[in-house]
């Protein structure tokens, strides 16, 4: 009898940890940049929004980003909602800041802008830029050759759904070098990254704000939920 209590317990305890590991966590309270830093000059919150601005009179000489302070992700899902107004943007995943310089932040990029051209693609910001286009599907091999091996979506039918300068849905799930983003529930890059000596397995959370002309862009119900890191 004491045998099958303390079975049960211990099944138990998996069924809960499961379902810890499984659960969405949020990672802005829709009020305030607490556990988030950035250049005060450009992020604020507004409308329950984490919104970055640069303007004729404030703009940035460099892409700033808004990093996450909660740690280093591994494999995870990540869900937000974003908007933007002009210009280009992005979240960044798995990523580091640069050496000596605060707010900027180097690594896989889900990318975003006002426009239809690079919405959707998968980027390194400062390192081997484009990874994979729009609606592709890429294995990057281990000497960094990238290799188109399918399609993912309907480009004409994935542009329809995206609303000019409202809210729109991007998800991004990373398992081991197995890359998958998603905007408005359309998979708009499916990448294996198999370039071990540059892939990134871990790092921080951040989002863009890119430089240029003046520019809007917001991000809220920002959630993630943590993967058991992969092996491969």
């Amino acid at each position: 009898m004491i045998r099958l209590l303390t079975v049960s317990f211990a099944a138990l305890l998996c069924i809960q940890s499961a379902s810890a590991a499984d659960k969405y966590v949020s990672l802005f309270d829709g009020e305030s940049l607490k556990g988030w830093d950035g250049n005060k000059r450009f992020w604020s919150v507004r409308d329950g929004a984490i919104t970055g601005q640069t303007t004729k009179d404030n703009p940035t000489k460099g892409n700033t980003f808004i990093i996450w302070k909660g740690g280093k992700v591994a494999d995870f899902d990540l869900k937000l909602k974003f908007r933007i107004v002009g210009g280009n943007s992005g979240i960044q995943y798995r990523s580091k800041v640069a050496k000596n310089k605060k707010w900027v932040v180097r690594g896989y990029q889900a990318d975003f802008e006002a426009g239809t051209k690079y919405i959707g693609i998968l980027y390194e910001e400062g390192g081997r830029g484009i990874l994979a286009l729009r609606g592709t599907k890429v294995v990057i091999q281990s000497t960094g050759k990238k290799k188109v091996v399918g399609k993912t979506t309907n480009d004409k039918e994935f542009l329809a759904t995206l609303k000019k300068e409202k809210w729109n849905d991007y998800q991004v799930t990373a398992k081991g070098n197995h890359l998958v983003q998603k905007i408005n529930g359309y998979t708009t890059v499916d990448v294996t990254d198999n370039q071990k000596s540059r892939r990134a397995m871990s790092g921080i959370l951040a989002l863009q704000l890119h430089a240029g002309p003046p520019m809007l862009v917001q991000f809220k119900d920002v959630k993630i939920r943590h993967f058991k890191k992969s092996k491969k």
